[in-house]
């Protein structure tokens, strides 16, 4: 009896194991950069001058919107890209790839957390509620952009950061300027890092036939960079400046200008796959600056 427990018990961390790594629960960086537009527009739209509990409450519930639905991503991502990962040194060795985990169980798993997701969303006003939902075709059909463009980081951040426009409409239900400029911003935010995260694989996509931002660009990726980042840079700006924000929004204006282009663009080796990983993981600092920037700027 306690043989057949233990036996129980090691698959059962098994599967949970797989199930972790499968989802990437383990690699926060990528539900923090779906959580932190969700941040920014919630932020950007609530007035401070109102009850608390329900910013908190919305910021609870973006936050594990942007775990469930990442993960899910994930999972589905794998699924299409199970042959493709078997030939690149980084994947080879994810759990669908390596057979690990069946592709029927992947499947099982992606609708338990996608059911998971529509709970948390429910919560919602009726329109950011068919604003998510009008945005599944493009988060679930991203990985296969690769195949077909040189751009499917645009398409990752025009999915990325569609929860800028969905905290906005948390609050207001609807939609003007302010949240559109700053979402644009924010897709070309993803350009850019993203760029910079395909450099790991530029290698081995090219021999397969994948294709990025990364490999049309790789001749002078920095000019690239420097666009992607100037738009987001410029677009923090404007927003300031259509919101009337105080010098404070400014000043971490400079903070934020630092961390894009002294730091990131005039530091990354994109030579060194370890060093591009870690530039692209800065940019949840960078979320999380012009999230306080926000708040403070608001409050």
């Amino acid at each position: 009896m306690n043989l057949a427990f233990a036996i129980y018990k090691k698959n059962i961390m098994n599967q949970l194991k797989l199930f972790i790594e499968l989802t990437r629960l383990k690699k926060p960086i990528g539900y923090m950069l779906l959580f932190w537009p969700c941040a920014w527009g919630l932020t950007l739209a609530y007035d401070f001058s109102n009850n608390l509990n329900n910013y908190f409450f919305y910021l609870i519930l973006f936050f594990l919107g942007a775990v469930l639905m990442r993960s899910a991503g994930c999972i589905v991502n794998d699924i299409l890209d199970q042959k493709f990962d078997k030939k690149v040194s980084r994947t080879k060795d994810r759990p669908i790839a390596s057979g690990q985990i069946s592709v029927k169980l992947s499947i099982v798993y992606v609708l338990v957390l996608c059911f998971s997701a529509l709970l948390v969303l429910l919560n919602f006003n009726t329109i950011t509620i068919i604003l998510a939902l009008g945005s599944m075709p493009l988060a679930f059909t991203y990985p296969l952009m690769k195949r077909f463009t040189y751009w499917p980081q645009l398409f990752l951040g025009i999915t990325f950061n569609y929860g800028l426009l969905l905290g906005w409409t948390s609050i207001y239900g609807d939609l003007n300027i302010l949240p559109i400029i700053f979402y644009i911003g924010s897709i070309f935010w993803t350009l850019g890092y993203d760029t910079i995260y395909g450099f790991q694989d530029i290698k081995d996509d090219e021999i397969i036939g994948l294709k990025s931002t990364s490999i049309k660009f790789k001749k002078k990726p920095h000019n690239f960079l420097l666009s992607c980042y100037l738009i987001l840079f410029s677009m923090i700006i404007t927003v300031g400046i259509l919101e009337n924000f105080n010098i404070f929004y400014y000043a971490f204006s400079l903070i934020i200008g630092y961390h894009l282009f002294l730091y990131q663009l005039k530091s990354v080796d994109l030579n060194n796959p370890m060093n591009c990983l870690k530039f692209f993981k800065s940019n949840n600092l960078l979320g999380f600056l012009v999230f306080i920037q926000l708040l403070i700027s608001k409050i």
